[in-house]
Formats: structure tokens, C-alpha cells, sequence
């Protein structure tokens, strides 16, 4: 009898050992093509943006997981050959959002940036950013949260999953 209580808590803390902090699935954008691996049910909303001059909508879809945030964001230019200030815009403001300063560059165009940050409360934050260009679209995808939680997988597996349709 004691050993069917010690084989059954055993089994049970061995399932929540492996409970994952990210349940990753697959999420296609609502208003612009593409697709990413989110670690939790994303919501969608957009707002009006001032980015490089222009007034624009952007399109945002967002998780929260284990204490980090992941999210896309897009925005569609009426004039495609703005793109580039558009997405140094977006990684400037991204940057003043949490008062941060670039810790790795990109070594692509379409490469990941970290920041190391903080947000208005104090709390001190990594972000993994890409700004990606494809015809009239600009893409901001990233994960934000404390370093000890955005572990370089977890920054691999979202940022690589990202595809343009």
C-alpha cells in the first residue's frame, strides 16, 4: 500500500516536471500574411502609430508566456520605398520603450537584435527583435521579458519559426 503512494506521488511530480512553461502552436496573422510558433493563445488588436513621419496602423498579435512576452506586429506602407525608415523607426522606439541599449546586432537584414532594458516599473528586461521588410509590409517580431526567463531556446525556437507567407 505505502509503495502504491510513494509509485503515485512519484508519477505525479514527474508529470508536472515536464509540464512545459511553452505550449508552442502554430498562428497565422489576421490581417497580414504570415506565420509564427506562439507559446500560448494569442490575442489580436491594432492601433494607430506615428512611425517615421507617417501615420499608420499597426497590426498586432501577442502572447504572454512563463512571464514573457511574444509579439508581431505589422504595418503596410502606400509606399513600399519607406520601408527601411520605417523599420529603423520601429526598432528606435522599441529601444526607447525600455530605455535600452543594443547588446547584439544583427548580422542580417532580417537578423535578431537583443536589448537589455528596463520597463517603467524598474524591472530590468531582454528583448530579441526583428524588423523584417517584405513588399509594402514591415514586420516587428519580438520576445521580451527578464533575462533569467528568455532563455536563447526559447528566443531560437520563436524568432526562426517566423514566415512570411
Amino acid at each position: 500500500m505505502l509503495t502504491k503512494k510513494i509509485l503515485s506521488t512519484a508519477a505525479i511530480l514527474m508529470l508536472l516536471a515536464c509540464s512545459p512553461q511553452f505550449d508552442w502552436r502554430e498562428v497565422r496573422g489576421n490581417d497580414a500574411p504570415f506565420r509564427v510558433l506562439m507559446p500560448a493563445k494569442p490575442a489580436s488588436f491594432s492601433r494607430d502609430m506615428q512611425l517615421a513621419g507617417l501615420t499608420l496602423n499597426m497590426q498586432m498579435t501577442a502572447a504572454d508566456a512563463a512571464g514573457v512576452n511574444f509579439a508581431v506586429g505589422s504595418v503596410r506602407l502606400d509606399d513600399p520605398g519607406k520601408a527601411g525608415v520605417v523599420a529603423e523607426a520601429m526598432k528606435d522606439g522599441m529601444l526607447k520603450n525600455i530605455d535600452g541599449q543594443i547588446t547584439q546586432a544583427a548580422s542580417s537584414p532580417d537578423g535578431i537584435v537583443e536589448m537589455q532594458g528596463k520597463l517603467p516599473d524598474g524591472e530590468v528586461v531582454t528583448m530579441a527583435a526583428r524588423f523584417i521588410i517584405r513588399g509594402p509590409r514591415v514586420y516587428q517580431v519580438i520576445a521580451i521579458g527578464p533575462a533569467k526567463k528568455l532563455k536563447q531556446d526559447v528566443i531560437d525556437t520563436y524568432m526562426s519559426s517566423f514566415k512570411t507567407d
